[in-house]
């Protein structure tokens, strides 16, 4: 969202009334809930959870879900990734959604290794998670374009992290253990991105990268009829993306 509040006065509880997703997961908020006002906090219709970090407007995520979950958990359990906020998992009865913001990498070796080691943990989280619940939801922004068709110049991008030969092994890896990037399976064409550089005039051009996705585990994935991404909401340098499960 690059700051919940900033999306707000662009019209981001219009959208969600006229939209009405049963389940929104955000990322970036840049935000703690005593800074955010009642109709942020409470808009009508939903239940809203918060995982924020311990550095002021810095990461964090959000979900707004008209059902109440059976149980929500924020975080690891492991400091050095829970104090920047940016895990939150809801439990419903037929699925565990999982909203996750992925650090980024590109300020340098110390971060990205950061990354890596997030990247790591998170498998190993779902992985015990599938052990009780196999029908698993993990939205988020990854921070990485997985193939080359997954951005618009990929030969340019081949030593920046977002791209880095190491980051998409882990999204390889992360596929080859059960999970299904499952946009790819209803549009299999290049051209689709989900972040444009603003600065640039990225979005106008749609010269971007496909960074935020619904991994599904495979147990649910013939459940989804559609999986978009919402190229024409506009507010932030990211696009929403959308599944639609069966009832």
């Amino acid at each position: 969202m690059n700051g919940i509040r900033a999306v707000q006065k662009k019209g981001f509880l219009e959208w969600l009334a006229r939209e009405k997703p049963d389940i929104l997961g955000v990322q970036e908020t840049k935000a703690k809930p005593e800074q955010l006002d009642i109709f942020l906090m409470h808009p009508e219709g939903y239940h809203t959870y918060w995982n924020s970090a311990v550095r002021p407007g810095y990461s964090g995520v959000a979900l707004f879900t008209r059902e109440k979950p059976k149980r929500v958990e924020t975080g690891f359990g492991i400091k050095k990734f829970d104090e920047e906020g940016r895990l939150m998992l809801a439990e419903y009865p037929e699925f565990i959604f999982i909203n996750i913001y992925f650090p980024n990498g590109k300020s340098g070796d110390e971060r990205l290794q950061y990354k890596m080691d997030f990247y790591d943990e998170t498998l190993r989280f779902v992985r015990k998670l599938k052990k009780k619940q196999k029908n698993i939801i993990i939205c988020g922004d990854y921070n990485t374009a997985h193939k080359e068709i997954d951005l618009a110049r990929p030969k340019e991008n081949e030593g920046v992290s977002g791209f880095l030969p190491v980051e998409r092994a882990w999204m390889d890896q992360w596929v080859a253990d059960g999970q299904v990037d499952i946009f790819r399976e209803f549009h299999q064409g290049a051209g689709h991105y989900s972040w444009w550089d603003l600065k640039s005039g990225a979005r106008e051009r749609n010269v971007g990268w496909r960074i935020d996705y619904h991994f599904v585990t495979t147990d649910l994935a013939a459940r989804v009829k559609s999986a978009a991404i919402l190229k024409d909401v506009i507010g932030s340098d990211h696009a929403p993306v959308a599944l639609i499960l069966e009832d």
